[in-house]
């Protein structure tokens, strides 16, 4: 069952932003989305929240400006998802552009496990490490950073996920700490080392180093183009402060002024920079830093986003373009491999999906979650064995529920399962014990079935209404498209009745169709779509500037249509 409804607007803050000079349009999808006031819609930096609200931050920047006086070896430990190599990559140049001594380590998804571990910790020891900066993750890693303390090695966690109930025994900047009064918890793991910068280059500057070392004095705004790209790529809550940071990396790349790696991402992508879009950061470049993360070594990725030579970095952009290739054709054998399995036969009384597969690849079982979640409504989990036989899982959560909770509860009520776990609200990731998989599944299922009802499952699209033909216009979607849109602060998706006039199926599983409303023809896409559609119909759709032949063209993405 689906429902289509509109979203609601207050109307005294809709005629505010009329006033305050913005057309009806973007007046009613603004005030649809909270923004309350013009400064809400204003994405300068200089309304960025100040980055002493980051508990701890002022301590940190204090350790990190001796640390580059003393000349000490400084190693960031990064995560191996896209977030983690945009933060890694900008640690590296920002602390190298104030004078620092920094390398990187990242694990391995399939040798290391996530995040920072003892082992890990061992290898910076051998590598001369004198302090450990983690990005994108360490809030969980109490025993490394104990490990760590031992050797005589200073760790600083730089993270955004969810703390457990014990905390790590070293300097900690995230905004989802304990009494941590930064207002944006939305932050991603390349926000908060942004931020981290920011007050680093101001302690710099209090103790007038860059004039006593000769060094210029670092512009941030030059790695903006890394924090956009990760904050999209990690999907995380598009609050204002989040969206000022995505807004102002975006203008930069459309100047093309960004680094050598992006740069390439966009040619290997074929996407014009020029035209960047969070579209274009979310679907193309995203996925291809991912894909080093899920299906080789994020090596690669962190290498393109250092690289400053354009052969250098395009060769990278080559390899992460051909591994995004391998892991699509992966992700589609895994897809239609669970979608004959007998736990995807849903009823109206199953409230999740959790599905092993013996020889599934575990760097993407995340993306067939999301897949069989966006298809199902329903919070899934995806595991797959690993080589020491345990169950590495990634799951995907429907908006009515928070995964972490969910998981965190399953833990308490049965922790012979579970080796570990973490993550966010809509996302998480896991370890089974490799018998737990059929006790977990149960479990699971019990444990959301009360913290959900019958109406949580049902998928309902919430639209901004309809649009009339005069609105129907390239020139309006390009102005739409200036916009930031993403998690939290959803693209515009609208609802009306069309004529289909023509349908064809395009690269074997797409529906192109040119439909009729009133007296305009329009022509839309419907992605793995091998449907017949009826003659008269309503859809909940996007309505996109294509880029064709050079050109852009109108064209309508539809999301669900039903018959009239």
């Amino acid at each position: 069952m689906t429902n289509i409804s509109t979203r609601p607007i207050d109307e005294s803050v809709y005629q505010n932003l009329i006033q305050s000079g913005f057309d009806e349009l973007t007046a009613r999808l603004l005030a649809a989305r909270g923004v309350n006031n013009a400064f809400d819609a204003d994405n300068k930096l200089s309304n960025l929240i100040h980055f002493k609200q980051l508990k701890n931050i002022e301590k940190v920047a204090k350790r990190l400006c001796l640390a580059i006086k003393r000349r000490e070896n400084i190693i960031v430990i990064a995560d191996y998802d896209a977030d983690g190599a945009t933060a890694c990559a900008l640690a590296v140049r920002g602390i190298r552009a104030m004078g620092g001594v920094v390398d990187y380590l990242v694990p391995n998804r399939f040798t290391n496990g996530y995040g920072i571990t003892p082992a890990l910790v061992d290898e910076a020891h051998s590598r001369n490490a004198n302090l450990l900066l983690t990005v994108d993750n360490g809030i969980a890693a109490v025993d490394a950073v104990n490990h760590a303390n031992s050797l005589g090695l200073e760790v600083i966690v730089t993270d955004h996920h969810l703390p457990a109930d014990s905390l790590p025994n070293c300097l900690i900047v995230n905004p989802n700490q304990p009494d941590c009064p930064f207002t944006c918890k939305s932050l991603a793991g390349v926000g908060v080392m942004f931020y981290v910068l920011i007050a680093l280059r101001d302690r710099l500057r209090q103790e007038d180093y860059f004039n006593k070392h000769n060094l210029p004095e670092v512009n941030l705004a030059e790695y903006l183009d890394l924090v956009a790209l990760g904050t999209i790529a990690d999907v995380v809550r598009l609050e204002h402060n989040n969206r000022i940071l995505v807004s102002q990396g975006l203008s930069r790349i459309r100047k093309g002024k960004m680094c050598c790696g992006i740069k390439a991402l966009f040619q290997v992508s074929r996407r014009d920079y020029q035209r960047a879009r969070t579209y274009d950061l979310g679907f193309f470049i995203g996925p291809r830093i991912n894909a080093a993360g899920r299906i080789d070594d994020m090596d690669i990725g962190i290498r393109c986003l250092l690289s400053d030579d354009d052969e250098e970095a395009f060769a990278l952009s080559e390899q992460l373009n051909r591994l995004n290739q391998e892991r699509r054709s992966i992700e589609k054998n895994m897809i239609d491999t669970a979608l004959v399995m007998p736990e995807i036969q849903l009823s109206d009384e199953k409230y999740t999906i959790s599905v092993l597969g013996e020889n599934w690849h575990e760097g993407v079982i995340g993306i067939v979650a999301g897949r069989l979640r966006e298809k199902f409504y329903r919070p899934t989990i995806v595991f797959a064995r690993s080589e020491n036989g345990q169950l590495k899982g990634s799951g995907r959560s429907i908006e009515q529920l928070n995964l972490r909770d969910a998981i965190d509860l399953v833990h308490k009520l049965r922790p012979d399962l579970i080796v570990r776990f973490g993550g966010h609200a809509m996302a998480a990731g896991l370890t089974l014990h490799q018998d737990a998989f059929a006790d977990f599944q149960q479990t699971f299922e019990e444990v959301v079935n009360k913290m959900l009802c019958q109406e949580d499952l049902v998928r309902e699209y919430r639209t901004d209404g309809g649009l009339d033909n005069s609105e129907l216009t390239l020139d309006k979607v390009r102005q739409l498209s200036e916009q930031v849109w993403g998690q939290g602060f959803v693209e515009p998706i609208f609802c009306n009745e069309f004529y289909v006039l023509n349908q064809k199926t395009v690269g074997n599983e797409h529906l192109k169709l040119i439909l009729q409303k009133e007296n305009n023809t329009f022509e839309a896409m419907i992605f793995r779509c091998n449907e017949t559609l009826p003659e008269h119909i309503r859809i909940v759709y996007r309505p996109v500037a294509n880029l064709w032949k050079g050109g852009e063209e109108l064209q309508l993405y539809i999301d669900y249509w039903e018959a009239v």
